[in-house]
């Protein structure tokens, strides 16, 4: 049983143009957004407190905003677990302002103490109608940490590309490189646009997705890439536009199959996984899609646009009767 044609012929390079602009259209979008809005930075980034408590009766997530509001606790996420579990996330002004009310110092108090006495405040404030609650974990992350982590996962993310396009330069040739790259950024700055365009939270499990997207988009453009060199190889009177659709043509299959099976996978970690890896999988789902589209309809035609030919690719021949005994 075929899903695909394997003789398949779709002119994809014949709506480059299109397909470049509409992607050149999103990454100026996503900019835009990522100037004007910037990201939802969780806690990992900020700093701050999280408190989970656990209610002794189902509850309604408004109810604890409200209970919290009602405390004057400014600045609180609230993120359900269950009808008796929550998660807490409480800015650095926020925790100061407990401590304050405990009378804590957050600069001269042990870690356990703070952690104590704000989750003791958050306890005050949550009880609701005589609703027992209880604190099951509380964890603090300071500004300074929440700036190093921002910043070691903006080094994280280009040590990345530097290292993928210094891979590929080495094992096929610059302009490959170059289109592998600049794909692999279109597919980063996308995904990033689009939890600013929605201000979904970007905590350390979303940069690791993107992280794992830029393997996986790279993996796609690679099965593309290496299909054109041996098409590049193995034909005499070929243009680069043909040999780029004939690639594309070939690995469609293996390309939108990989992709599906990945994406069940992933939908369902989304669905079944819980609060605490939504955010990474939909970074997963939303990176995966744009990753194979742009293997397709971004990368291949800056590899056409850089002018790739036969040449690029050809091994040295020792003379030219050599090169000419090439099929």
């Amino acid at each position: 049983m075929q899903f695909f044609d394997p003789k398949s012929n779709i002119n994809f390079m014949g709506i480059r143009r299109v397909t470049v602009a509409v992607s050149l259209a999103l990454v100026l979008i996503s900019i835009i957004s990522l100037a004007t809005r910037g990201l939802n930075l969780a806690l990992d980034f900020t700093g701050g407190t999280l408190v989970e408590v656990l209610y002794e009766e189902p509850i309604e997530q408004p109810a604890v905003v409200a209970a919290l509001e009602a405390a004057e606790v400014s600045g609180a996420v609230v993120q359900r677990f269950s009808s008796k579990n929550f998660s807490i996330r409480l800015s650095p002004e926020s925790v100061e302002k407990l401590a304050d009310e405990s009378e804590v110092s957050l600069d001269e108090s042990s870690l356990d103490g703070r952690n104590a006495a704000v989750g003791l405040e958050v306890i005050k404030a949550l009880s609701v109608g005589g609703n027992k609650v209880t604190i099951k974990r509380s964890e603090f992350v300071g500004p300074q940490v929440g700036k190093e982590l921002a910043y070691n996962g903006i080094v994280a993310v280009f040590v990345v590309l530097t290292g993928i396009m210094i891979y590929i330069a080495i094992r096929f040739e610059w302009k490959f490189a170059v289109s592998v790259v600049a794909g692999e950024l279109h597919d980063v700055i996308i995904t990033l646009g689009f939890f600013s365009l929605l201000g979904l939270d970007f905590d350390l499990t979303v940069l690791a997705a993107i992280l794992a997207v830029d393997g996986y988009s790279v993996n796609d453009k690679i099965v593309v890439f290496d299909r054109v060199r041996e098409l590049f190889r193995s034909t005499r009177k070929t243009s680069p536009e043909e040999v780029l659709n004939m690639s594309i043509n070939q690995t469609l299959a293996r390309t939108i199959m990989t992709s599906l099976t990945t994406l069940l996978t992933v939908v369902a970690l989304y669905v079944f996984g819980g609060p605490a890896l939504q955010g990474f999988s939909l970074a997963l789902i939303v990176g995966i899609t744009v990753g194979t589209l742009s293997s397709i309809f971004f990368a291949s035609p800056v590899l056409l646009s850089l002018g790739v030919t036969k040449q690029d690719l050809m091994p040295k021949a020792k003379d030219e009767e050599a090169l000419a005994r090439r099929p």
